[in-house]
């Protein structure tokens, strides 16, 4: 008898119990919780990304970013990258979405025959069949 939404959203949420217990996902709390405690890698952080979202305004609005700007922001990355709770951070979220990817293709290697190309299905190709002429 083939599975109804009701019966695989309760194994989703079974599954998604699973993951929330799993070490890779409180490792990354703990790393999130350590940044957010650590004042100078929290503003650190926010620094970096409000200077990353200005330049990308800027760049938008058609500006150079200027030499002094770019400095600016290698000097936040430098800070950031050299503090180890961040590091920690880094290397929680790697593994956390290592874990996401490795559950995402257990269940689309179950599903890869019955899954839509890339391509969208039939007709929706770009190149198509042609009539030569």
């Amino acid at each position: 008898m083939p599975a109804d939404t009701q019966q695989i959203l309760d194994e989703a949420n079974k599954l998604a119990d699973m993951v929330a217990q799993h070490p890779a996902v409180e490792n990354y709390r703990k790393a999130q919780k350590a940044v957010a405690d650590d004042p100078d890698a929290s503003r650190s952080m926010s620094e970096f990304q409000r200077t990353l979202e200005t330049l990308a305004r800027q760049e938008a609005q058609g500006m150079p970013v200027t030499d002094a700007q770019r400095s600016q922001l290698e000097n936040l990355q430098g800070r950031i990258v050299s503090n180890i709770k961040v590091k920690a951070l880094n290397l929680a979220d790697v593994e956390f979405w290592d874990l996401l990817r490795k559950v995402n293709q257990a269940v689309l290697s179950k599903i890869a025959d019955a899954a839509p190309s890339a391509g969208g299905g039939a007709g929706a190709g770009a190149g198509g069949s042609r009539v030569a002429r």
